[in-house]
């Protein structure tokens, strides 16, 4: 393992643990990444037999220069940054838990009861950084043959440490989604057992780690875990209720839940924005209420668009995701989402492609790539047409944004201007005034300039009783 630590700073530490005294040793992810030759996002652990502090501390006395220390008393850790690197400092410990919390009673250990408290085994190796033993691999649950075989495993009972800290059921979920490794049978039995104690973790660290999973090369993967364990239907019990296929007179709908997975899939091969997955995972997340069988017709969910729409700020806010900007891009993706597909299915007008552009502004294209995930049919010849159809829309949108410049746009007469022409105070008269401008622009009626747009807004005040010469 020697030769694997050419960064600098294991140097620095090995010489600092010898002037001190002290054993020190990288373990957990940065182990992991570096056997499995997986980049690595920078972060390295660094656990010391004493004061990780006090450790981190000296460390950054021998690089000199400016290298400040953050460290926080209460948890006994410290970090440093190192070339981009982020290096986090602890003092090897031993946990125990109580049944209420995944707060942990922590006292001084060995590195070995430092590992006995690691969530898997493919986490729990570490590398020996004192002089004596430079490069030793210390792996005492075999998490090498576990990288081998590609199966994530805790180091000690399962329901002991998924019932001590519930996050580490999320965290297996990750770790197989992400690496596209197997989680070993008892361990996900015990998961399943184990599944109610989510509850007792913050809702935002249960967010983050399900991120990660949408964030993963194949998100479905790890939903499909997280249904199987009984995880999903306690941190998001409305994506459940998509499943389920129903027949009535021969007629069915197909499963929302795995379609909506496939979604999933098509938008993640397509691009790493996590907001533009949520837009998919969202994105028909009202049919189950929306659901209608009509006879002579079939099934239909009717404004599931809408409603979804209006869905969406209440499951950010029982996620705790932000509720910002990020949620309402979300939003509108979920409330557009048809409007392509109708367009490829119809004639496309000018007028049409008009509102689209005005209402998706910059997310068009955002809105085009999710519409294109959603064909997820089996029907060659549907998929055919569909994409056909969708290059209509794109070559029709791009035609419309060159000439009329509807992109983020906004009607060329305000508020002020009709309110200065007319000599009027905030009022309907103005809203009125300003629709039927945005109306007859997006119609294409009169061009998009300030011209055409005056001449009208006199015609719609003159309509309206109003008087520009004698205001």
């Amino acid at each position: 393992m020697k030769k694997h630590l050419n960064n600098p700073i294991f140097e620095v530490i090995s010489q600092t643990a010898e002037e001190a005294q002290v054993q020190a040793f990288v373990i957990g992810g940065f182990v992991r990444d570096l056997l499995l030759e997986r980049d690595n996002k920078k972060d390295i652990d660094i656990v010391v037999l004493g004061s990780g502090i006090d450790f981190a501390h000296q460390v950054a006395a021998k690089l000199g220069g400016d290298t400040d220390v953050k460290f926080f008393k209460n948890f006994g850790t410290a970090m440093l940054n190192f070339q981009g690197w982020k290096i986090e400092f602890v003092g090897a410990r031993k946990e125990s838990y109580r049944r209420n919390s995944r707060k942990p009673i922590v006292e001084d250990g060995t590195i070995e009861d430092d590992q006995n408290r690691r969530d898997f085994t493919i986490n729990a190796m570490a590398i020996d950084l004192t002089r004596e033993h430079y490069g030793r691999l210390i792996d005492p649950f075999n998490g090498i043959l576990d990288l081998e075989k590609k199966i994530i495993r805790t180091p000690l009972d399962p329901d002991i440490t998924f019932s001590d800290d519930p996050l580490r059921m999320m965290r297996a979920i990750r770790f197989a989604t992400q690496l596209n490794f197997v989680i070993e049978p008892s361990c996900f039995e015990a998961m399943t057992r184990n599944a109610d104690r989510i509850s007792i973790v913050s809702m935002e660290r249960v967010a983050d780690e399900l991120n990660l999973i949408i964030e993963s090369k194949v998100p479905s993967k790890g939903f499909l875990l997280l249904d199987e364990s009984g995880l999903l239907k306690i941190i998001f019990p409305e994506f459940c209720e998509l499943k389920g296929a129903e027949i009535i007179e021969g007629k069915g709908h197909k499963d929302n839940f795995y379609h909506t997975l496939a979604v999933l899939d098509n938008v993640a091969a397509a691009s790493n924005d996590l907001w533009l997955r949520w837009a998919a995972i969202l994105h028909d997340i009202a049919k189950p209420l929306t659901k209608k069988f009509i006879q002579g017709t079939g099934w239909t969910f009717h404004a599931h668009e809408f409603r979804g729409a209006k869905m969406v700020p209440n499951i950010f806010r029982k996620l705790k995701l932000p509720l910002n900007e990020k949620m309402k891009y979300v939003e509108k993706l979920v409330l557009l989402h048809l409007r392509p597909i109708v367009l490829a299915e119809d004639v496309v007008t000018d007028s049409a492609v008009r509102r689209l552009l005005f209402e998706a502004g910059n997310d068009i294209d955002d809105l085009m790539l999710l519409c294109n995930a959603d064909i997820t049919s089996k029907n060659p010849n549907k998929v055919k047409r569909y994409i056909a159809n969708f290059g209509i829309v794109r070559q029709k949108l791009k035609e419309i944004e060159e000439k009329d410049q509807l992109r983020n746009w906004q009607p060329p007469i305000t508020g002020e201007v009709i309110m200065q022409t007319f000599g009027i105070k905030p009022s309907k008269e103005v809203g009125i005034i300003k629709d039927a401008i945005t109306e007859a622009i997006l119609e294409g009626e009169i061009p998009n300039n300030y011209d055409a747009a005056y001449q009208l807004m006199l015609r719609e005040g003159e309509k309206l009783g109003l008087d520009k010469n004698n205001p």
